[in-house]
């Protein structure tokens, strides 16, 4: 009873700190944004230190790194209420796309202010997340910490290349970097609210021929002939069966795909409810007068929910069976992944985003891959609102300032929220 009565006094707290300090939030974006933590380098240490430095502005705050791999360092803030009660975690990760060739950017892509929009890399995947995680753990603490339980940021630095280094290190090795919940700040919006995501296969196939003189083309096997062949029938798994009994996950997909569409790209609502394929690479032959003796590809297979990783593989299994001189080999495999959609994480963000924004976010499923399935993995239900991403891994990359503030704003309201509606 005592939390309801004062859960309202305090959310006033919350609130009035966040009309006088949100935009703070700009300033610790950009002091992320200047430090270059690039894959495939992966040296995020300059900004462990940063986030190290962020941190110890927020009273009663326990700060620890581990390294699982140098260079990369993962950073682990923690922040205590004042009587028991769950764990929420704050995840999001150090690591950027590479920035690639530089001279195409007009704007500073170590950070600059125009009008209503910041630019940089990464700053919307997820140097602005992290930030905003930051703050709203800064604005409870400042506030009181009167909440029960715990709230802990997990900003790790290896997410690009699939977190073995970054979150799934801290889950198998530190018992507080897993909790009741998490809430994601990845790149996004926090007007579609995504709940899971699709599995993925990587997938390489190398064909065996025989080599000749392109004049005796009767004494040679092609191997380029054998894997074109093997691609076209790869595509058939755009069409494979999808289960849909017994899960309201693609109700919700169509429910919510005008809305999701309008943000995120016509046909969104397609890909998540079906199989895709994407030919990555493909290399073979050694000259144009030649029977290729060897080649190959790679490919990229996501699989939505009532899809499972063996179906698929024993599909793909089949299909190179039946041609002789083929190796398939998977070098990484994860199922689709989701948290029920009406869990009390979701459902408390989702109500502060009807309070900051002025409208219901829609809530679905995403289409790419991030840190939030090692999580569900872990059975720590998750979800995903970041910002909305413009120019994402390519030149002049930026958000819009009111979003930034925004996040701040349903962050520290989320958290507050769900752990005394949960104590």
């Amino acid at each position: 009873m005592e939390a309801n009565i004062t859960a309202p006094k305090v959310r006033n707290k919350i609130w009035f700190w966040l009309d006088k300090n949100r935009k703070q939030v700009v300033d610790l974006t950009l002091r992320l944004v200047k430090i270059e933590s690039q894959q495939p380098e992966g040296d995020v240490r300059a900004m462990a230190d940063e986030i190290e430095a962020i941190a110890a502005s927020i009273p009663g705050v326990e700060i620890e790194r581990f390294v699982s791999e140098e260079p990369v360092h993962n950073v682990v803030v923690r922040l205590r209420g004042n009587r028991p009660g769950k764990r929420l975690i704050f995840n999001g990760h150090m690591d950027t796309f590479p920035a690639g060739d530089l001279s195409g950017w007009t704007r500073n892509p170590k950070g600059e202010l125009d009008g209503d929009k910041a630019y940089g890399l990464g700053i919307s995947d997820m140097k602005g997340g992290i930030a905003a995680s930051l703050l709203a753990m800064k604005c409870l603490a400042d506030t009181g910490a009167d909440f029960p339980g715990e709230i802990v940021g997990t900003f790790v630095g290896d997410e690009e290349t699939m977190g073995v280094l970054g979150t799934q290190y801290l889950l198998d090795n530190v018992p507080h970097a897993k909790g009741d919940a998490m809430i994601s700040g990845d790149v996004g919006s926090p007007h579609i609210l995504r709940f899971g995501e699709k599995g993925m296969i990587w997938a390489k196939v190398t064909a065996k021929g025989k080599s000749t003189h392109a004049a005796h083309v009767h004494r040679g096997e092609s191997a380029i002939e054998k894997l074109t062949a093997v691609m076209d029938s790869f595509k058939s798994l755009r069409s494979f069966p999808v289960e849909t009994t017994g899960n309201n996950v693609v109700p919700l997909i169509d429910q919510w795909s005008e809305k999701s569409e309008r943000m995120s790209g016509e046909g969104e609502t397609d890909v998540l409810k079906s199989v895709t394929i994407t030919f990555g690479t493909i290399d073979g032959g050694r000259l144009s007068n030649l029977v290729a003796d060897r080649a190959d590809f790679t490919c990229d297979v996501r699989l939505p929910v009532g899809v499972s990783v063996a179906q698929v593989e024993a599909e793909m299994t089949r299909i190179c069976q039946e041609v002789d001189g083929l190796e398939l080999e998977i070098s990484r495999r994860y199922e689709p992944s989701w948290t029920a959609p009406d869990h009390p994480v979701i459902e408390a963000v989702r109500q502060n985003c009807i309070e900051v924004l002025g409208q219901e976010p829609a809530v679905t499923m995403r289409v790419g891959a991030s840190d939030a399935r090692l999580y569900r993995y872990a059975g720590v239900p998750v979800v995903v609102c970041g910002l909305m991403a413009y120019n994402l891994g390519t030149t002049d990359e930026y958000i819009i300032l009111a979003e930034l503030y925004s996040l701040v704003d349903i962050f520290a309201l989320s958290a507050h929220d769900y752990l005394v509606s949960n104590a």
